[in-house]
């Protein structure tokens, strides 16, 4: 059960709902079996950031000697100020790819899917859980169901259209306000 808990979480912080207008705006001169592999590739780099964040985010903020109290209050700040952007959106313009280059780790692995967000996520509840097989269950999950709707993207964008994929947005944004608010008021209780 804290598997799924835990997955749905980083699956609305990856935010693969919301990152398909991204996604489809920096592909669309891409052919469509290509974007797939490139969606494939982003998607595997960020998995791999964000697994490794699992292992050396809590000895690296020991090293730096910051508390899992300064963490929580950081990461709820971090994400109620995404979960605001989610549901507020701020107009963008449209980034240019041209035909002959495609992105590659950034935007689409860092920040899309891997942003600060998730990591911040990934070191609280790595810190809460001490079982590491549970955390790589649910970040893989989380990542699967990501991949999934990041590779139906053109289906999707086509199905429910602009407005359809904005309400998506704000309803994850929403549920995102309430885990940021969460997160922060458990590290003030804990500080």
């Amino acid at each position: 059960m804290i598997v799924f808990l835990l997955a749905f979480k980083f699956f609305i912080l990856m935010d693969a709902p919301g990152n398909i207008p991204l996604y489809t705006a920096l592909l669309r001169k891409i052919p469509v079996n290509r974007q797939r592999k490139i969606i494939f590739r982003e998607m595997c780099i960020a998995l791999v950031l964000i697994l490794a964040f699992n292992f050396v985010g809590e000895p690296f903020l020991l090293f730096l000697d910051i508390s899992a109290n300064t963490v929580k209050i950081a990461g709820g700040i971090v994400l109620f100020l995404l979960s605001i952007k989610m549901i507020f959106p701020i107009p963008q313009m449209e980034p240019e790819v041209s035909e002959t280059s495609e992105p590659f780790i950034v935007p689409l692995a860092i920040p899309l899917v891997a942003g600060p967000a998730v990591l911040a996520a990934v070191i609280i509840y790595s810190k809460q859980q001490s079982n590491h097989l549970i955390m790589m269950a649910s970040i893989t999950c989380a990542w699967l169901a990501s991949l999934f709707v990041l590779l139906l993207s053109p289906v999707l964008s086509r199905a429910l259209g602009e407005k359809g994929i904005n309400a998506l947005e704000k309803l994850m944004g929403l549920v995102l306000t309430l885990i940021a608010v969460e997160m922060f008021m458990q590290g003030i209780q804990g500080a």
